[in-house]
C-alpha cells in the first residue's frame, strides 16, 4: 500500500478557467490524482479527493472581456464546463470547488493576517510594468521578453517555461505586452504585499531534505533544491487588478491578491466547503488540515505538472509553516513532466493537439485514460502520437484485454450455455502454473502502485492480462472439449475467474471498461485483491452453477484510415 495511513487526502493542481484543457494538463495532474483516488478507495482507505477551478488573473479578465461577459459571469460559464468534461473523463473527485469561493476569499486574507502578525508581510514600493498604449499595469504573465538566464525569447514575466526561473517583469530583455504586442511599455512605481520568503530558506531547506529522505522523487525535488541553492526571494503577492481576492489591507483596495498566492489556498477552501456541506462539525474540514485536530493522521498526497511544482514546493508551504499554526504540509508530491504533440506544444489557436472536449468526440473517455497513464511522462518529457494511440487500443485494450474476455465468454456460452460449468476440485497443472505467475505479477503491479510508478504499474497490468490469453492458449478448452467436456469446462471456470480477477485490477486505469468486463459475473466481486496485500486467492470466488452474462464487443479498434484522419484534423494550422 502506498500509505499505510487509514486517511488520504488527494488534491490536483487546479485546472485555469480559461480555456478548456488539453491532454497534458489533464495527465500532468487531474488524471494520476483521480488513479490514486480510485486505488485508495479499493484498498478500503477513506479517501477525500479535492479540486477546484483557478479563477483569478488577467486571462481570465480577457477571456470574459473577449465574451462580451463580466469575469464573474465568463467564470460561472468556465467552471461549469470543465467540471463535465473532466467528469466525463472519469474524475471520482468528493468535490469541484471554484477558487473564487467566499471560502477562499476569507482563508486567503485570513493567511496575510497571520503572514503579517509573524513579521513575515511588508509593503514595498516596486517597478511595475505600464502599457502606455493600452492604459494598464501588465500583470507578470501578461509581460514577455528574452529570459536572461537561458535567452528564450518567449518567457513570461512570472516564470520562464524554459527553464523554469522564476522571474520579475523588470527582469526581461526587450519585454513586451502579451495582450496588445506593443513595446511601447514604462516602468512606474506600485506599492504591493512582498512574502518573505527569505526567511524561510533554512526552514524550507529542512523541509525538502525531510521530503527527499522519505522517498520524493527527483523531479520535485530538483526543482525546489534549485530555488533554494540561487537563493529565496521575497515573493509579491498582490497585483494591480479588478478580478481577484480583495487586499483586506488599507491602501490597496485597488489591489487583489496575486493567483499564485490564492490557488493553492483554495485547496483548503474546497475542503471546508465540502465537509460543511456533509458534516454536522462546522470544524471537521480540519482534521484534513490542522494537527492539532488529527491531520497527521492523514497521508496528503499532492498530483502537479513540473511547471505547478516551485510554487508547491516553495510558496504554499511558507505560507502553511509562516502563519505560525499547526497548518499541515503536503506528505508527497508526485510531478510530471511534460506530455507534448509530436514533440511539440498543444495549441489552442494553432488547433494543434488534442483538448479534452475533442478527445471525447474522437473515441471513448478509457481509451484516453489507458493510453494517457500507461504513457506518463514521469520521468521525462513524452510526446503523445496517433500511432501511439492506435496500439494503445488495438494491441492492448482490444486484442490483449477485450479478446480474453470475449472469446471465453463466447465459447462459454456457446457450449455450456448461460450457467458457468463448475471448477476443479484442485487446480491442474495448467491453472496452477497461471495461478503463481499471476500472483508474481499482481505482486509487481502492487509494487510499482506503492512506488507511485504508473507508468511501470500499466506495464505490470498488461503483463497480467497477456497472461489470461497465454493461459487460453496452452490449456485450449475449445480443443480439450472435443474429447473432455467436463475439463474444458473446469479450463472456462478458472478463466472467468481471471476475468473478474483483470476487472478489479483495471478498475483505476479504466473503470468504464473495467465495469463493463465486470459484469459477466454479476454481483461477484475480486476487489478483496485490494486489501490482502497479494495473498488473494482469486481462484474459487465464484459459487457453483453460477448464471453469467455474455459481453458485447467490448472494445472498438481504431482503424488505420480513422487514424489517418484524426491525424489530419489535429495537425494545426499556420498563425
Amino acid at each position: 500500500m502506498f500509505t499505510e495511513k487509514k486517511t488520504v487526502f488527494i488534491t490536483s493542481a487546479l485546472p485555469y478557467i480559461n480555456g478548456v484543457k488539453h491532454l497534458g494538463n489533464l495527465i500532468g495532474s487531474m488524471l494520476p490524482a483521480d488513479f490514486y483516488a480510485r486505488v485508495s478507495r479499493l484498498q478500503g482507505k477513506e479517501t477525500l479527493y479535492i479540486c477546484a477551478t483557478d479563477e483569478h488573473g488577467t486571462p481570465a479578465e480577457l477571456a470574459a472581456a473577449a465574451q462580451n461577459l463580466t469575469p464573474a459571469e465568463f467564470c460561472e460559464r468556465a467552471h461549469t464546463v470543465q467540471k463535465d468534461l473532466c467528469e466525463r473523463f472519469g474524475m471520482s473527485w468528493d468535490y469541484f470547488g471554484r477558487s473564487s469561493s467566499p471560502a477562499n476569499h476569507e482563508l486567503t486574507q485570513y493567511f496575510q493576517d497571520k503572514l503579517n502578525e509573524n513579521g513575515l508581510i511588508e509593503e514595498r514600493a516596486t517597478d511595475q510594468v505600464y502599457s502606455v498604449d493600452e492604459a494598464r499595469f501588465l500583470p507578470d504573465r501578461y509581460v514577455v521578453g528574452t529570459c536572461p538566464h537561458c535567452n528564450y525569447d518567449k518567457a513570461r514575466g512570472d516564470q520562464c517555461e524554459n527553464c523554469t526561473r522564476v522571474l520579475d517583469p523588470a527582469d526581461l530583455i526587450k519585454p513586451r505586452s502579451a495582450v496588445s504586442g506593443s513595446e511601447n511599455i514604462e516602468i512606474r512605481s506600485s506599492k504591493h504585499l512582498f512574502l518573505k520568503q527569505s526567511q524561510y530558506t533554512e526552514r524550507l531547506r529542512d523541509f525538502i531534505t525531510e521530503k527527499e529522505k522519505a522517498g520524493w522523487t527527483n523531479l520535485p525535488v530538483s526543482i525546489a533544491k534549485k530555488w533554494l541553492d540561487e537563493g529565496l526571494h521575497d515573493r509579491g503577492i498582490t497585483r494591480d487588478l479588478q478580478w481577484g481576492v480583495p487586499v483586506n489591507r488599507p491602501g490597496f483596495e485597488n489591489k487583489v491578491f496575486y493567483v499564485w498566492f490564492d490557488a493553492p489556498i483554495a485547496y483548503i477552501a474546497a475542503t471546508k466547503e465540502h465537509i460543511e456541506r456533509t458534516d454536522k462539525d462546522p470544524k471537521a474540514w480540519r482534521r484534513f488540515w490542522r494537527k492539532n485536530d488529527g491531520a497527521d493522521d492523514v497521508f496528503y498526497l499532492q498530483f502537479m505538472a513540473k511547471d505547478n511544482i516551485p510554487f508547491h514546493t516553495v510558496s504554499f508551504p511558507i505560507t502553511l509553516l509562516g502563519a505560525g499554526e499547526d497548518w499541515k504540509p503536503v506528505d508527497y508530491i508526485k510531478g510530471f513532466n511534460w506530455l507534448t504533440y509530436y514533440g511539440g506544444k498543444f495549441s489552442t489557436s494553432s488547433k494543434r493537439g488534442v483538448f479534452m472536449n475533442d478527445a471525447l468526440e474522437v473515441t471513448d473517455a478509457d481509451y484516453w485514460r489507458w493510453h494517457l497513464l500507461s504513457n506518463a511522462p514521469e520521468n521525462s518529457d513524452s510526446a503523445f502520437t496517433w500511432e501511439d494511440f492506435q496500439i494503445s487500443i488495438n494491441k492492448d485494450l482490444a486484442d490483449t484485454l477485450g479478446n480474453f474476455v470475449n472469446r471465453i465468454a463466447r465459447f462459454a456460452h456457446a457450449k455450456f450455455g448461460e450457467t458457468l460449468p463448475d471448477r476443479a476440485k484442485s487446480l491442474g497443472e495448467h491453472e496452477q502454473a497461471a495461478f503463481e505467475k499471476l500472483q508474481a505479477k499482481i505482486k509487481l503491479y502492487f509494487e510499482a502502485i506503492n512506488g507511485f510508478e504508473i507508468r511501470k504499474a500499466a506495464n505490470e497490468l498488461r503483463g497480467i492480462w497477456f497472461a489470461g490469453n497465454e493461459y487460453l492458449q496452452i490449456a485450449a478448452p475449445w480443443t480439450v472439449y472435443k474429447t473432455d467436456p467436463e475439463k474444458s469446462g473446469e479450463s472456462v471456470n478458472f478463466a472467468f475467474h481471471m476475468i473478474g480477477l483483470f476487472a478489479s485490477l483495471s478498475k483505476p486505469f479504466i473503470p468504464n471498461l473495467a465495469e463493463k468486463i465486470a459484469s459477466v459475473l454479476p454481483g461477484i466481486s475480486f476487489d478483496e485483491v485490494w486489501k490482502q496485500n497479494q495473498s488473494f486467492d482469486f481462484s474459487n470466488q465464484i459459487p457453483e452453477k453460477f448464471q453469467f452474462n455474455l459481453p458485447p464487443i467490448l472494445v472498438e479498434k481504431a482503424e488505420d484510415e480513422t487514424v489517418t484522419e484524426w491525424k489530419s484534423r489535429f495537425s494545426g494550422v499556420e498563425n
